[in-house]
């Protein structure tokens, strides 16, 4: 078992790690939208949606593992009516068509828009 973390994507807000690897996957925590450079979000579900698709990349290539290699996601969205627009970003990132999840929540940390976690093969 191996804690994951990185600079490139935001640090842990509370008690957990960035991602783990343990017997050849990979585990993300739930990424938030937060740009790492500045600690802040952007304004929109298409933005948003955009830096957590980055933060769980940049995780994943800290892991040494690339986005082609993710098998599940499970994705959280604060209003399904951005559904579409979710879906749009998420398609440029995660090509290969992982399983995944989506969820509309009451509220996610910050009250931002969408969260996103992976599990990905090494």
């Amino acid at each position: 078992m191996k804690v994951i973390d990185t600079k490139n994507a935001p640090a842990a807000i509370g008690p957990y790690s960035q991602a783990y690897e343990v017997n050849g996957l990979v585990f993300t925590s739930g990424q938030i939208p937060v740009d790492p450079a500045t600690g802040t979000a952007p304004e929109g579900i298409e933005a948003q949606a955009e830096q957590s698709c980055k933060n769980v990349q940049a995780i994943l290539e800290a892991a040494g593992v690339s986005m082609d290699k993710v098998v599940k996601t499970t994705c959280f969205i604060a209003d399904m009516g951005d559904f579409a627009k979710f879906n749009e970003v998420y398609a440029k990132y995660f090509t290969g068509k992982p399983a995944r999840s989506c969820v509309a929540v009451k509220t996610l940390p910050k009250n931002l828009l969408c969260e996103i976690e992976a599990i990905a093969e090494k």
